[in-house]
């Protein structure tokens, strides 16, 4: 057990961090925090466009399957009544 432990007490899992930028860059633009916001702006415009698009496709899917499934019931019956006046089942 002891030897365990000393193995588990030099083995470092965690990676290094990523270097961080000074603040002072930051700063120095003044149009930094302008553009942060209409980056920000433009990322929830285009993920509200998206999830628009993506309720329309949904409502476009449904009515075009509604429309086949309900072209077909109706041809069915068509036929059916076809065969039925036709061989007088």
């Amino acid at each position: 057990m002891a030897a365990v432990h000393a193995v588990q007490g030099l083995y470092t899992a965690g990676m290094a961090l990523p270097e961080r930028k000074p603040a002072e860059e930051e700063l120095l633009d003044p149009t930094a925090v302008h553009r942060a916001y209409r980056r920000e702006r433009a990322k929830r415009r285009a993920r509200e466009e998206r999830a628009y698009e993506r309720n329309l496709a949904r409502l476009r899917f449904w009515l075009a399957l509604t429309i086949v499934i309900a072209t077909s019931i109706g041809l069915g019956i068509v036929i059916w009544n076809q065969i039925q006046r036709l061989f007088g089942l």
